[in-house]
């Protein structure tokens, strides 16, 4: 049986791709299918809702302004995903299959979720580093 602390963590995951996903190219391929989540809790509300973040969020993301945006539509979404897995338990299966089994594991393949990132920095009088996955820095031939 699930416990409230896998509930959450699949809430807080889900909702975290949730809105990775809405500033990608990849949203339109997976609208249909979030949107089915709440198809028994007004999807056109949702629809709505989900359209305005997105604008929001590709607004912000073009100043560079989008890093404290995107945590509290995180929060704010995880919170619905939280209500929505309350009013209807069979929904933890159809989030499960839609974002991943897990916090932290990739899916099947075709339930794999790409897209892209954004790297920057403003550095002044100092080094940068940045990856977007594993990075080894050597300075002065020491690991």
């Amino acid at each position: 049986m699930d416990t409230s602390v896998e509930l959450a963590g699949l809430a807080s995951a889900a909702a975290a791709r949730l809105i990775d996903l809405l500033a990608t190219d990849g949203w339109g391929a997976v609208k249909s299918s979030v949107l089915a989540l709440w198809r028994s809790a007004h999807p056109e509300r949702v629809e709505e809702e989900l359209t305005d973040a997105r604008d929001e969020l590709l607004q912000a993301r073009q100043t560079g302004d989008d890093g404290e945006l995107q945590g509290l539509l995180v929060a704010e979404w995880r919170a619905r995903i939280i209500r929505l897995m309350a009013v209807r338990p069979d929904a933890v299966d159809e989030l499960r299959a839609l974002f991943g089994a897990e916090p932290g594991t990739a899916g099947a393949p075709e339930q794999q979720i790409t897209g892209s990132m954004t790297l920057g920095a403003h550095v002044s009088g100092g080094d940068a580093y940045l990856a977007g996955r594993d990075m080894n820095v050597t300075r002065g031939g020491q690991a």
